[in-house]
C-alpha cells in the first residue's frame, strides 16, 4: 500500500508536475507519515539518501520516456544527463526520503505535526521543482526549434490535464 503512495506521488507530483509549468497535481499526498516534531526546512538532497526500486523505476521510466518525446540527440546527451536526468533522480532521492520518514511517524503524529510534515513536502516539492526548471534551462536552449515546439507542446498537454478536476470528464 505504502509502495503504491508513494510511486503515485513521486511519479505525479514530483516527475509530471515540475514538468507541467509547475502545476501541480490536484491529489493529495496520501496521509501516510510524518515527523513527531516540527518539520525543518528541507534538505538538498543527499547522495547517501538512495530511492526505492520502485521509485528508482519509475524515474528511469519517465526519464527514458521524455528523452524519446522530446528527441534528444546524442549531442544534447550531455546536457541530458548530467543535469536534467540526474536532478530528476536527486529529486525522486529526496521525496522518497520524506515519504519514508512521513510513513514511519504518522502512526504516533498529532494533527499539527501532519501538518508540519505536509508543508515539509510541499517545500521539497518546490525546490526540487526549481533545480528540474533550471537544469531543463540548458536542456532547452540546445533543442533545436522543432525540439521546442514538440517540448512546448508536451509540456502544455500535461499541464491541461494536470489542472483538470479529478472526477470530472475534460470539456
Amino acid at each position: 500500500m505504502f509502495t503504491s503512495f508513494l510511486a503515485r506521488g513521486v511519479v505525479l507530483a514530483e516527475l509530471l508536475a515540475p514538468l507541467t509549468g509547475l502545476a501541480q497535481s490536484a491529489t493529495p499526498l496520501p496521509p501516510t507519515a510524518a515527523p513527531t516534531t516540527p518539520a525543518a526546512p528541507a534538505a538538498p538532497p543527499s547522495s547517501s539518501s538512495a530511492p526505492s526500486a520502485a521509485t528508482q523505476a519509475a524515474v528511469d521510466q519517465r526519464i527514458r520516456t521524455l528523452q524519446s518525446q522530446l528527441g534528444v540527440t546524442e549531442a544534447q546527451m550531455p546536457l541530458w544527463d548530467a543535469f536534467f536526468a540526474q536532478a530528476m533522480r536527486d529529486n525522486a532521492a529526496a521525496t522518497d526520503a520524506l515519504f519514508t520518514q512521513r510513513a514511519s511517524a504518522v502512526a504516533t503524529m498529532n494533527a499539527t505535526d501532519n501538518m508540519h510534515s505536509y508543508a515539509q513536502i510541499a517545500r521539497a516539492y518546490a525546490d526540487n521543482t526549481e533545480r528540474l526548471a533550471t537544469a531543463f534551462d540548458s536542456l532547452y536552449a540546445s533543442l533545436s526549434d522543432t525540439q521546442k515546439q514538440a517540448a512546448d507542446t508536451l509540456f502544455r498537454q500535461q499541464a491541461t490535464a494536470a489542472a483538470q478536476p479529478r472526477g470530472r470528464p475534460s470539456r
